[in-house]
């Protein structure tokens, strides 16, 4: 467990702020690929990513459209090109997981037994391709034992686990997990999930106790950097005038 003293920054960045740096730093070093985030905290994260240390990250308007970072028009991506790009490892994805296991394996289809779910949810959609074919790393805004599963009802997202048995890791790759807690990888044993960081204000057990199987732990768990001055800026000037993030995240 961290015995390093909370950032003195704590008291005057948010979670929701974490979140977004945290997020921000899953497309850390990928150059010139499609960023494709799904949700506010991540959509924050991507736009702060590329006006700070990720320059060359391409947005769309969400259809065909390249953007800047203004919103202007700078290409155009006919759907041919956008699958050209998404089976060939040109895509980093942030979508999210109603569930998750250790090894990765996400659900967004449905809960309980899929023959006769208890619940049904979004469809599995593009989760096995992206996942098959992109980087993909996950948001979770509500970290607890109901997301995070021993093993996910339906699987949508395809884990380490699964890809490696079927001989389908040219291009699968999981980054990073981000929920309102922490940050994860999959670099513990046999690719399963471990504890990157904590966010300030968060403790070790806190996330032991929210999350349904055992995670690789360190004896030493850093907190999530803090923002710089010009970071923690752009997001409340600049990426998130009306601090929506907030909404989101609250802490």
């Amino acid at each position: 467990m961290s015995t390093e003293p909370e950032p003195a920054a704590t008291a005057g960045v948010s979670r929701a702020e974490y979140c977004v740096i945290a997020c921000a730093e899953a497309w850390r070093g990928d150059g010139e690929v499609l960023a494709s985030p799904m949700g506010l905290i991540p959509s924050f994260g991507a736009r702060l990513a590329k006006r700070t240390f990720s320059p060359d990250l391409l947005l769309t308007d969400g259809e065909a459209t390249l953007v800047g970072l203004d919103g202007t028009p700078e290409g155009w991506l006919p759907y041919r090109r956008h699958l050209t790009m998404v089976t060939g490892g040109r895509r980093h994805v942030m979508m999210g997981a109603s569930q998750i296991d250790r090894y990765g394996n996400q659900n967004i289809s449905c809960i309980g037994d899929w023959e006769q779910p208890t619940r049904q949810l979004l469809g599995v959609r593009g989760a096995p391709v992206n996942t098959l074919n992109d980087p993909v790393s996950y948001w979770i805004p509500k970290h607890s034992r109901r997301v995070f599963v021993e093993r996910v009802d339906m699987v949508c997202g395809v884990g380490y686990d699964r890809a490696e048995a079927a001989g389908a890791t040219r291009f699968h790759r999981l980054p990073r997990v981000v929920s309102d807690l922490g940050v994860f990888d999959f670099t513990g044993p046999g690719h399963a999930m471990r504890l990157v960081s904590v966010h300030p204000g968060v403790s070790v057990e806190q996330v032991r106790e929210a999350t349904g199987f055992e995670l690789t732990i360190a004896d030493e768990v850093p907190y999530t950097r803090e923002p710089t001055p010009e970071e923690l800026r752009l997001i409340r000037e600049v990426v998130d005038p009306e601090g929506l993030r907030d909404r989101e995240v609250r802490a």
